[in-house]
């Protein structure tokens, strides 16, 4: 296989400049691809499904007729970021998660930007995941927000925009470090050459994190990781990354407070947890405060953390802060708290509870993508351009019974990568959500999980919905000129958000 009948098209192409040569960072994983013997690269892509296979790689889908469990789709051929542009992300990141994090503080606080009415009251107050319940907490270092996942899409101007947060409990990353371990061994030779920066220390600086946030004189805590159980979509992970990092993997009957204190029930009888890495949503978390009807929560964990007895991460109550609606805000947020212009910028976003901005988007919806507030995996949205009328006007119903719950954003020309379909390269639509851990310090796992929306001219990158994912390498160094020359010697797609 060779590029040679690759069509670059009108997308931004993360692999190819419009005239078809290869970018700087991507010059090596190019060169190798095509000095790969005839039929040898797709040899690699069928071993890397054998090798998923075997490890269980998988995810669950709810609303199949037996809620099924699948392999998650992989594409052997990677996404690149040279090492400029990453530092650029990497820095806007952090500033996102800072200010984030002192938003939600302060909302559970002084609630001084709703006095200040940088953000309306009601957006705030009508927001689900907004929890009264957790007025007045103060967690461990003061930090709200652990571990993210910031989803980020490149338009066809070149830039990268942050498509929302993920706050609560953000899901991808066992398969970002077993995507790496699958092409390492694939492609052992570019891997020396390429000079790529490691993603395998995750679980070590997550465990590090995890064990920061314990209570105050514990010198050897005990981290959990609390799940759903075995039929949550995303239990492949939990159960990796708590045998990644040699921690105990609990469901909410494993855990019970005794004297104050959140205890684990063991053969020896009850032992005491320190901190809990909880992948349950805060309606779950604790029968006592919030859903009455949860079983699969821990009864007063909530009385226990609020008296600093234990630890949680995510903290409860952070899921305020990736609402998609308070996300239309972040730009204010940053120039707000730190001062600072956003460096990672929104994509442009209507807010259906506005009336200005709602008559636009109902006179619209063939142009636009709409969005439920708390949706996620591509549920509770319309793609305009690829709807029909009786879809729109059920949106238009919808928007109108309740225009809080709606934002829309423009069509944007998502960026392709090179995917192998049919025994051929063709160009598929990706995203990239990077995870960011706060602790003592904050860390930016170098790429991330670049998830690829399989089925031809998609848009909908999430594997509920047909997608499948890439490896990401983040170059240590550039090779050659950086993006500001190859953007000054080629044209770019002149569409703009």
């Amino acid at each position: 296989m060779n590029f040679a009948e690759y069509e670059v098209g009108e997308f931004y192409d993360e692999m190819f400049t419009p005239t078809g040569r290869p970018r700087a960072s991507a010059g090596t994983l190019v060169r190798n691809i095509e000095s790969l013997p005839e039929g040898e690269l797709l040899s690699r892509q069928q071993a890397a499904e054998r090798a998923l296979l075997h490890m269980g790689i998988t995810f669950n889908v709810y609303g199949d007729q037996a809620e099924t469990e699948r392999i998650f789709p992989f594409d052997v051929v990677p996404r690149i970021v040279g090492a400029r542009e990453w530092a650029g992300i990497e820095k806007g990141l952090i500033q996102r998660i800072h200010a984030l994090n002192l938003f939600i503080d302060d909302l559970y606080h002084g609630q001084k930007i709703l006095r200040d009415k940088v953000i309306p009251p009601e957006i705030v107050f009508s927001s689900k995941a907004y929890r009264q319940e957790c007025a007045g907490l103060n967690p461990p270092g003061g930090i709200w927000c652990h571990i993210t996942g910031t989803d980020l899409v490149r338009h066809s101007d070149g830039r990268v925009y942050v498509l929302e947060d993920n706050l609560r409990c953000p899901s991808g990353v066992s398969y970002v470090l077993e995507n790496r371990q699958i092409t390492k061994s694939l492609f052992p030779q570019i891997f020396s050459e390429s000079k790529i920066r490691p993603v395998a220390s995750y679980t070590s600086k997550l465990r590090d994190m995890l064990e920061y946030l314990a209570p105050e004189g514990v010198s050897e805590p005990r981290v959990v990781l609390l799940t759903p159980g075995t039929y949550n979509s995303a239990y492949f992970e939990h159960s990796f990354l708590a045998q990644q990092m040699g921690i105990e993997l609990v469901e909410g009957r494993d855990l019970a407070v005794v004297d104050g204190e959140v205890c684990m029930r063991t053969t020896r009888g009850f032992e005491r947890v320190d901190v809990v890495y909880r992948r349950i949503d805060d309606d779950f978390l604790d029968p006592r405060t919030f859903r009455k009807d949860s079983m699969l929560g821990v009864p007063g964990i909530m009385e226990a953390y609020q008296k600093g007895r234990v630890a949680l991460a995510n903290a409860p109550g952070n899921g305020v802060a990736d609402d998609k609606v308070v996300y239309a805000y972040v730009p204010r947020i940053v120039k707000y708290y730190l001062g600072e212009e956003i460096l990672l910028p929104n994509v442009p976003t209507y807010i259906c509870a506005e009336e200005k901005d709602r008559r636009y988007v109902l006179e619209h919806l063939d142009q636009l993508v709409v969005k439920a507030a708390n949706e996620s995996g591509g549920y509770g949205m319309l793609v305009g351009p690829h709807s029909t009328r009786e879809m729109r006007e059920e949106f238009a119903r919808l928007i109108e019974a309740n225009p809080r719950n709606y934002i829309a954003q423009p069509t944007l020309s998502l960026s392709r990568v090179p995917t192998i379909i049919d025994g051929r390269f063709e160009g598929r639509h990706v995203d990239l959500r990077p995870y960011i851990l706060n602790g003592k310090e904050i860390f930016v796992l170098p790429g991330g999980l670049t998830r690829v929306a399989l089925r031809k001219g998609s848009l909908v990158v999430n594997s509920s919905q047909g997608g499948g994912s890439k490896d990401t390498w983040v170059l240590a160094e550039d090779h050659g000129p950086g993006n500001e020359a190859e953007a000054a010697a080629e044209t770019v797609h002149p569409n703009q958000p």
